[in-house]
Parts: structure tokens; sequence; C-alpha cells
């Protein structure tokens, strides 16, 4: 099977931890080589992230178990990459 490179969440997070500290726990899952983590929208109570993790071979049980550890939930799996690396999205047609 093709190992999985990228994944991009979407994921609802409290306020605590902080948004450092969340990204840096998820980039010590093993498997994961690189997290970043964007705040798109922020209420009084929870947060709205993107979360894009990069690996050689990411497990996803283990980053979504990371999240769920932190007071996360996973709404949406938004881009998976999977092969011998990760392709770069590319206008198409479709886009617009």
């Amino acid at each position: 099977m093709a190992a999985v490179r990228r994944v991009v969440l979407d994921v609802l997070k409290p306020h605590d931890p902080p948004v450092v500290e969340f990204t840096e726990r998820i980039a010590d899952v093993d498997g994961v080589d690189g997290a970043t983590c964007s705040l798109i929208e922020l209420d009084q109570e929870v947060q709205n992230v993107k979360v894009t993790v990069e690996g050689d071979d990411l497990e996803f049980s283990a980053v979504d178990r990371a999240v769920a550890d932190l007071g996360g939930s996973v709404h949406s799996v938004d881009q998976v990459a999977c092969g011998d690396y990760a392709v770069a999205d590319r206008p198409t047609l479709q886009d617009g």
C-alpha cells in the first residue's frame, strides 16, 4: 500500500492547549516530520483550525488519537497525499 505523505484536517479544539503547544504535540507524533496549524475561526469556547501534517509514512490513527488526547476532534479530512512523494496542488479548469 502507498505511504501516506500529507494529511490536511479540519479540527475543532478547545482554547487550551494554545495553538503553539497543540501544534508541537501533533509534530511529536511518531512518523510526523512536520506539522502546521492555522486558525480558521475563533469563538468563546473553541477554535476551528486547519492542521497539516507531513511525513514519510504517516499513521492517520496516531494523528487522530493525538488530536483527541488534546481535547480536539477531527471534523473532516480535507486532503490526503500518498505515494513516493506528495504531489503539489495545481490549478485545474474546475477551479475556475
